[in-house]
């Protein structure tokens, strides 16, 4: 029996797996950065039981994450975030809004 693509797609975008692959990047960047998990959470200021459960587990404030972006030079990467599209004109804006539509009114 396999599983559909559709099921496996729902499952690697699950809130678990995306927390989890985001502390998988910033461990490849502390580990790129010959920091310990100690010296890192330090330069973050954040508690080291803070940070270790992060990497084991993929749970942290984004406070914290933001601080840690900050530690590690990634603070690009931020900006990414829900990026909103920008337009060159008025008339590309316009063909992308949809215009509000009002109900009927029975009678």
């Amino acid at each position: 029996m396999s599983i559909s693509n559709d099921i496996l797609s729902v499952i690697e975008n699950s809130p678990k797996a995306i927390t989890l692959a985001v502390a998988e990047r910033v461990k490849q960047r502390r580990l790129e950065s010959a920091l310990t998990q100690k010296e890192l959470a330090k330069r973050a200021g954040i508690p080291l039981p803070t940070y270790r459960r992060f990497e084991r587990m993929g749970e942290i404030s984004f406070g914290s994450l933001v601080l840690l972006g900050i530690a590690l030079g990634m603070t690009a990467e931020f900006s990414e975030l829900f990026n909103v599209k920008t337009y060159s004109n008025i008339d590309d804006l316009l063909k992308q809004t949809k215009k509000r539509q009002r109900g009927k009114r029975n009678g």
